[in-house]
């Protein structure tokens, strides 16, 4: 697996972890991934579909699935933490089974490997002012500048920097390394995240005035001191989610999939460079969902020249807009994307999302199983 090296300030601790982390990178393959949710799709519906769509990235050489576990506010797997916090062990549509083990069963016969997805991130709800989570957590609100719960394109926000609700996300992400036998994690650009607007709740003022002499966090959510404090409070947490992993499983890698930067930072407080820079994540697939090929070239190269060092590019998988709704990618942009990928010696992307792959088998079958046949 590609694990690369996570710098610790006690030269002990990073020389017992680089022996473990060399081993495993050289035995992890290019990604060639896709997303699967339960959204827009019936795989997680029953082991049949399940089995079925893993014959299908089989067939076509799609190596990784990033399976979604925790959306809506509920996990599709059965959780002791959900059911002891909140009262509900798993979505009541997938009552009685375990989706999760049933699919990495699968995969993992055809030799697949499995990214439990955490799809939600720090999001309590869309529009439900909250939900049930913050309904039982009050003092977990996330709150504007006005004292509101923030809200935004209509998920509602827990917030990032209390710890408490740090511990409860850490829980079910290592809930899921310790039970079942997963290749990876993924946060997305809900986790670590939280946006903008947010970071007036009465916890992190408090911890602000702390650290400013007792003054008071400026009343522009935008001010960008305030934004660099918050988004290194969030760096702080992702440090957190990778050292729990690591020490439950060091092999687990640890993968995010933040929107793109600097928009990542300014609205979502997501540093993600920095991430790489402090060795926090082992793979990174920033959303670079574009329409047009030249809008997503340029994209590339902004994260190839100027947000990536050369020895991170390995860590770096690019999400590609595959269907969304009734909308497909065609054929060629798909064809354009691959191709200026490996040009930049970027070798792998995640699609979002497994339905897409229905519409092109042909097409990655050709450039994922048969490579040498896709410039014909």
């Amino acid at each position: 697996m590609t694990i690369k090296n996570l710098l610790l300030p006690a030269l002990a601790a990073l020389i017992f972890l680089l022996p473990i982390t060399a081993a495993a990178q050289a035995d992890y393959p290019a990604v060639k991934g896709a997303w699967l949710t339960n959204v827009d799709s019936d795989v997680l519906h029953s082991r049949a579909n399940i089995a079925e769509a893993i014959d299908l990235c089989d067939s076509i050489g799609i190596n990784t699935i990033f399976v979604v576990v925790w959306n809506k506010a509920m996990t599709l797997y059965p959780s002791n933490v959900m059911k002891e916090m909140f009262g509900e062990e798993i979505d009541p549509s997938l009552a009685g089974r375990d989706p999760l083990r049933e699919l990495i069963e699968e995969a993992h016969k055809k030799n697949i490997s499995v990214i439990a997805w955490f799809e939600f991130g720090l999001s309590s709800s869309y529009k439900l002012d909250g939900g049930r989570i913050l309904k039982l957590k009050p003092e977990w609100k996330a709150l504007n500048n006005k004292g509101e719960l923030v809200e935004k394109n209509g998920f509602e926000w827990m917030n990032g920097i209390n710890p408490e609700v740090q511990d409860f996300l850490l829980s079910i992400i290592r809930e899921v390394v310790k039970n079942y036998d997963i290749d990876g994690i993924q946060g997305d650009d809900r986790l670590p995240a939280m946006p903008v607007e947010a970071g007036y709740d009465n916890y992190t003022v408090q911890l602000y005035r702390q650290e400013h002499q007792g003054a008071l966090p400026p009343k522009d959510f935008r001010n960008p001191q305030w934004i660099d404090w918050r988004a290194g409070k969030l760096n702080e947490f992702m440090q957190r989610i990778y050292r729990s992993v690591k020490d439950i499983k060091q092999s687990v890698i640890v993968s995010m999939s933040p929107s793109i930067f600097p928009w990542s930072k300014e609205e979502y407080l997501q540093d993600w460079p920095e991430w790489l820079r402090q060795g926090m994540v082992d793979m990174v697939c920033p959303q670079l969902y574009r329409f047009e090929i030249g809008e997503y070239v340029r994209a590339l190269d902004e994260v190839v020249k100027s947000q990536i060092s050369k020895k991170d590019l390995v860590k770096f998988y690019p999400g590609v807009l595959l269907k969304l709704g009734s909308y497909y990618a065609t054929e060629d942009y798909l064809k354009s994307v691959i191709t200026e990928n490996r040009k930049r010696g970027v070798e792998g992307e995640v699609f979002f999302f497994f339905e897409g792959l229905k519409k092109y088998p042909d097409l990655f079958r050709k450039y994922y199983r048969n490579p040498e046949r896709a410039g014909n």
